[in-house]
């Protein structure tokens, strides 16, 4: 090793050498191994590269003209991995953003930003998110991953990142927006039950990206057709966008569009609309771990509520099952109890209901449906002083993350599945029929009394970590996140 250039050995190479940073005039001491635990590409990673580290010289400052007192901050996550407990108070997610990004250290802040896994019984409010202006959410989309969101909110749409910043406003064409969905990172379908067709939009760029209607050459009736329901979420870029439009005189379908071309790629489902049971879809899910499509229909009027639920085949355009409720499959202890609202748990391959008039909530095994496959959850054991859940009238049922959430008069509430005793592991797939036999199921609400009181749920989404919710003629999206202490065991 004698005689060699030492002019090529840099700092970088030594981990545990003193590197003095002067940021906005304040003087900081660090190590090597501090600066590229922010990740190999970052700026404070670069300033490794400068010095040599076999000078005697003390080493020279590096100034940077950046606010000090943030820099502190994210020095500090780089050598503990958390920002300190006065940081938020301190700053906002945006200003640590913004710096995060000028250091290139916004992996190791997202990091320390992100939510604890979403436990639906320790979820606590954290933010709620009120657009600029009409405030009031008319429709919700949520990033499956990152836990952004996207709000409606009359005929514009806001964007919000995975810090909760407000990312664009675009205002599109439409009155009101009422369904709502991401099809691409940046661009989302939306449709309305005042104006026809299913339209896209660039989010970020604020522009319109072009639409499709239904058409039919041969009936000149199906015409104007707005949109009442769209599954986009949980699909890969090449999967099709499923919408159901329905025509003036209650003609309607489902058409999936190809979302590269923007052209209906087939159409499946047409019904009259002459009956409950032949009414739009409200809701429609992409069950792209079966290749099936979910849809589902409500219907509330004086006496009470109807429906259907079905399960289509794209590739053959034919249902490979039904229910009709009420219905003759249903038993006759239930007759009139038909279900509010009602989703799928693509993880678990199963079909929960909320019912109107008990407010009891089902579930049915999508390996194994029948003409009547519902058994009805009940709770392990009732909790003292526990508040009743009401009936189900105007509830909304929405499942993530293994676990039902129910929205209803009474409150947000959550059932999910009680771990195993050894282990504290989730029930596997398999064993999800014998613990509803077992009715390993509990029932906790999420919020309190006084949360309630904030007004009826009307729309509810889970993205990431968190669960996204509005309320009836209540401005603003509510962010529920579970806090730092949901992984405890709990002695329920």
């Amino acid at each position: 090793m004698e005689g060699r250039d030492s002019s090529h050995v840099t700092l970088a190479s030594q981990p545990n050498a003193r590197v003095v940073l002067d940021v906005g005039g304040k003087l900081f001491e660090t190590t090597v191994a501090t600066l590229q635990s922010g990740g190999p590409d970052s700026l404070l990673a670069a300033l490794c590269l400068r010095a040599n580290p076999d000078s005697d010289e003390e080493p020279s400052p590096v100034f940077i003209d950046r606010d000090p007192e943030i820099f502190s901050t994210l020095l500090s996550l780089l050598r503990s991995g958390r920002l300190p407990s006065s940081a938020l108070s301190r700053f906002s997610n945006q200003d640590l953003l913004e710096e995060a990004l000028y250091y290139g250290v916004e992996a190791s802040l997202r990091s320390a930003l992100s939510p604890p896994p979403l436990v639906g019984f320790d979820a606590t409010l954290v933010a709620t998110l009120r657009p600029a202006s009409d405030a009031f959410p008319t429709a919700l989309s949520a990033g499956s991953e990152d836990g952004s969101v996207w709000i409606a909110h009359g005929g514009q749409i806001s964007a919000y990142d995975w810090s909760l910043a407000h990312t664009g406003t675009v205002r599109t064409h439409l009155d009101e927006i009422t369904a709502l969905q991401r099809v691409w990172p940046e661009v989302a379908a939306a449709g309305s039950l005042d104006s026809p067709g299913l339209h896209f939009y660039d989010v970020s760029g604020g522009r319109h990206v072009g639409s499709v209607h239904w058409s039919d050459p041969g009936d000149h009736r199906v015409y104007k057709a707005r949109v009442t329901a769209i599954a986009a979420g949980w699909s890969g870029p090449d999967d099709p966008v499923y919408v159901a439009f329905e025509c003036p005189h209650r003609e309607n379908c489902i058409l999936a569009v190809d979302p590269a071309t923007l052209l209906a790629a087939a159409a499946i489902g047409r019904q009259s609309g002459s009956a409950a049971k032949a009414a739009a879809p409200g809701r429609l899910v992409h069950v792209r771990e079966r290749g099936l499509v979910f849809a589902a229909a409500v219907s509330a009027g004086a006496f009470g509520y109807a429906g259907y639920m079905r399960l289509w085949d794209p590739r053959s355009g034919e249902a490979v099952w039904e229910t009709n409720e009420p219905g003759a499959g249903s038993s006759s202890r239930r007759f009139g109890d038909s279900f509010a609202d009602a989703d799928v748990d693509r993880e678990g391959s199963a079909i929960y209901k909320v019912c109107w008039r008990s407010g009891d909530v089902a579930v049915a095994d999508m390996r194994r449906l029948g003409e009547d496959p519902w058994v009805y959850l009940e709770e392990r054991s009732a909790a003292v002083g526990m508040r009743s859940a009401g009936e189900g009238a105007n509830s909304v049922l929405r499942c993530y993350k293994n676990q039902v959430f129910v929205g209803r008069e009474a409150g947000l509430e959550v059932w999910s599945q009680i771990m195993d005793k050894e282990g504290g592991r989730r029930r596997s797939e398999r064993e999800t029929e014998a613990a509803v036999c077992e009715n390993a199921f509990r029932r906790i609400f999420v919020d309190k009394e006084e949360d309630a009181r904030r007004g009826l749920i009307k729309a509810m989404e889970g993205g990431g970590d968190r669960l996204f919710l509005s309320r009836e003629g209540v401005e603003g999206v509510e962010v529920w996140e579970s806090s730092d202490l949901s992984g405890a065991i709990s002695l329920l």
